[in-house]
């Protein structure tokens, strides 16, 4: 089996945590329940719809499923705004889910609660120096992972999902064709492993999922003997390695939903844990660890990011209409291109796509 090739670009998740922040509201009393009404009334008034990540705050989820909304990863919200008959779409996520959605429904207006809301596979994986390592490599398929930026999708001749990144490169390896994978190193070298193919792996990582730690997980294993552990494949291979259960964000989700276990040890971003205890709250939930010995928290897994949507930004995008997503035309028709493939490989495959981050 061939072992993948990290390029050799600079690794900047340190870089991103210095510039990111989390900007998680402190709402005053009623003033939540103020936001939520006036919130309904803006999205009913605009006939707007709101999608929801499942790693923002439950608040948001709670009124997506209030109000007729969706809450999961972001190809399927895309793919839902896609099919709802409203006008607007409002995406709480971060920027990339918003592009998306705007690739996959041009005539629609798509705003966000706050476009500084981006991702650590975006920003790590620029436009055009990914385009000139492409060109570099001629010879390469580019198979590019769902969080990436509009321009980053229109380079490559795939986008995937973690839900079927599996098949579509074993299907492209067993037709004699290398890879060039970007941007998540972690989920790469997981493929690679699962498939045998010959990838070359861009240096990239989320800086949540980045921060899982093998040997304290293996600790809270030795506590909780009869955990099941939930990993998501953008962890390091010290974590993924002691998983019993290796998935998309949906994947982990029915986990939870359909194993008999009692307590599972979770190592993805822990805003799914509102949906989880939602469908299963007589299981116990707990967090893989983030942190070494001494550390101030045992598990700091929360987007930066994407803690920046909030009700207080929702209204405001709902009653200005600011932070509205445009993607250059052009653009969005090559990343449609891209994104077609994969889906048109679900259909003959009879596969459901789920389960980017």
């Amino acid at each position: 089996m061939s072992k993948p090739q990290l390029i050799d670009v600079p690794a900047r998740p340190v870089m991103f945590r210095e510039q990111a922040y989390t900007a998680a509201e402190t709402l005053a009393p009623g003033e939540r329940e103020a936001l939520m009404a006036r919130a309904r009334e803006l999205l009913k008034a605009h006939n707007a719809v709101l999608v929801a990540h499942y790693y923002t705050a439950a608040d948001l989820q709670l009124l997506a499923d209030e109000t007729g909304g969706y809450v999961s990863d972001s190809l399927d919200m895309a793919r839902f705004g896609k099919e709802h008959d409203a006008s607007t779409l409002v995406v709480a996520g971060v920027r990339f889910m918003g592009e998306t959605a705007k690739i996959l429904s041009p005539e629609k207006r798509v705003l966000m609660p706050d476009l500084e809301a981006t991702c650590s596979l975006d920003l790590g994986c620029p436009a055009d120096e990914f385009a000139a390592f492409c060109d570099a490599h001629p010879d390469r398929t580019v198979v590019v992972y769902a969080n990436t930026s509009a321009a980053v999708k229109a380079r490559a001749d795939w986008v995937v999902t973690s839900s079927i990144a599996v098949d579509v490169v074993r299907h492209l390896a067993e037709r004699g064709e290398k890879i060039l994978w970007a941007p998540d190193r972690h989920l790469g070298e997981y493929i690679q492993r699962e498939t045998g193919a010959d990838m070359l792996l861009w240096n990239g990582s989320c800086i949540v999922h980045e921060e899982f730690k093998g040997r304290e997980l293996a600790e809270l294993r030795e506590q909780h003997p009869d955990a099941v552990v939930l990993v998501h494949p953008e962890s390091p291979m010290a974590v993924v390695e002691q998983a019993d259960v290796v998935g998309s964000t949906s994947k982990l989700l029915n986990a939870v939903k359909t194993m008999d276990a009692k307590t599972f040890i979770v190592a993805t971003d822990r805003g799914i844990f509102h949906k989880m205890r939602e469908a299963n709250p007589e299981k116990v939930l707990l967090e893989a660890p983030t942190a070494g010995r001494g550390a101030s928290c045992g598990s700091c897994a929360h987007c930066p990011w994407m803690a920046m949507n909030g009700l207080r930004s929702l209204v405001h995008c709902l009653e200005t209409g600011a932070n509205e997503i445009f993607v250059d035309p052009d653009i969005a028709e090559q990343a449609r291109v891209s994104l077609g493939r994969m889906l048109d490989f679900a259909r003959a495959q009879q596969r459901q796509v789920l389960g980017d981050a």
